[in-house]
């Protein structure tokens, strides 16, 4: 069985799912890719059982057949390739491939092709549109605030929930929380499923940069994403997703607005004297007037800048986790933010003052406890 394809088209394919290959897989087939021709068309697989990720190209071949063809060393090989047409030689009974360019031949092993395991396919679900830009933006905008505690798996990945006339995710490792929201994308249905940091990070890196729609179907178990010719598919988190609504305070009557750009490179200074450990800024409230300031006791570190705002409440004082902070500045776009707090005690929101008709972005991050020896 023959084909022959652009060494560089080949290649930029199987970059893109190679992201699902694991390495010292749990079964050692998925360390391949799956080729499988058919009717002049490459269809390559990825897998590690619970993420898949399919792509395909036209390629010059007119038999059908399936390998399986080991990731690493054929991903190496095109690497050092210039862009010629190569020629692949499968034996599907000795599992031996053979690739050959305008000047040299390449002998590798394959696997059985059977061994591969099968992508489960979505049935009878009524597919929702989203156009590429805003789930690329969701994603990011979501992603940063997932969890790693493997103890507490639903917060491992984001909640997607699907409404008639919105569609809704929701991040949170328990001290930050992201909801990201657009208005104009409705599922014209309701569900609530929850995506593994793994796919939508995969998803993410493979999503066009130009206006491409992409279709999203679910079932109970899986997840399907497809756009051009890629398609992903991901087992659902089968757990209940923390009721983050209750924990979005209601009333906060102390409301901060300041320009982003100078709040975040304050943190960023001050967060340089923080204690190692706590990571810990204090922004003091009062009148038109933010003191951010930060102290490590154990090297008689610290620091304060005075920032100008529109501060509207009490005077107050609260902590917050620089990092945190850091990371949720970065990922606003708008030139002013605004702060609304309660107590020193309780969450403080962060969003950005001026919102997008389409979507709504609201930031949730603990305080963390001062101690008051300054």
């Amino acid at each position: 069985m023959k084909f022959i394809v652009s060494s560089s088209a080949l290649l930029k394919q199987l970059q893109s799912i190679n992201g699902v290959v694991t390495n010292n897989p749990v079964v050692p087939i998925l360390e391949n890719f799956l080729f499988e021709i058919e009717a002049g068309k490459l269809t390559i697989t990825a897998s590690d059982l619970e993420t898949s990720m399919i792509t395909e190209l036209p390629v010059e071949a007119r038999d059908t057949g399936r390998i399986a063809a080991p990731a690493r060393i054929l991903l190496d090989t095109l690497k050092n390739l210039p862009d010629q047409p190569v020629t692949f030689t499968l034996d599907e009974e000795t599992y031996t491939i053979e690739i050959s360019s305008a000047n040299g031949r390449y002998k590798l092993a394959g696997e059985n092709a059977a061994d591969f395991p099968r992508v489960p396919v979505v049935k009878g679900s009524s597919p929702i549109e989203m156009p590429s830009s805003s789930l690329a933006r969701a994603i990011n905008k979501t992603i940063f605030a997932v969890s790693t505690d493997e103890l507490r798996p639903a917060m491992t990945g984001i909640l997607v929930q699907l409404a008639d006339a919105q569609v809704t995710f929701v991040a949170t490792d328990g001290h930050r929380l992201l909801r990201y929201r657009r208005q104009d994308v409705g599922a014209g249905q309701t569900a609530n499923l929850i995506i593994p940091r793994k796919a939508f990070n995969l998803l993410k890196g493979t999503l066009p940069s130009e206006a491409t729609p992409v279709k999203m179907e679910f079932n109970q178990s899986n997840a399907y994403f497809s756009f051009n010719q890629m398609r992903l598919v991901c087992r659902l988190i089968d757990e209940r997703y923390p009721d983050y609504e209750n924990v979005i305070p209601v009333s906060n009557p102390n409301k901060l607005v300041i320009s982003r750009a100078e709040l975040l490179n304050s943190v960023r200074r001050i967060s340089i004297y923080s204690n190692k450990t706590t990571h810990q800024v204090r922004l003091r409230l009062a009148g038109s007037e933010l003191v951010v300031s930060a102290e490590d006791l154990d090297f008689s570190n610290e620091a304060k800048e005075t920032l100008t705002c529109q501060y509207d409440g009490e005077d107050m004082e609260i902590g917050f986790n620089a990092r945190f902070l850091l990371e949720m500045l970065s990922n606003i776009d708008s030139e002013e933010i605004t702060l609304e707090l309660s107590t020193p005690n309780r969450a403080g929101l962060l969003m950005p003052t001026l919102a997008d008709d389409n979507e709504s972005i609201l930031m949730l991050v603990m305080p963390v406890m001062l101690n008051n020896y300054v």
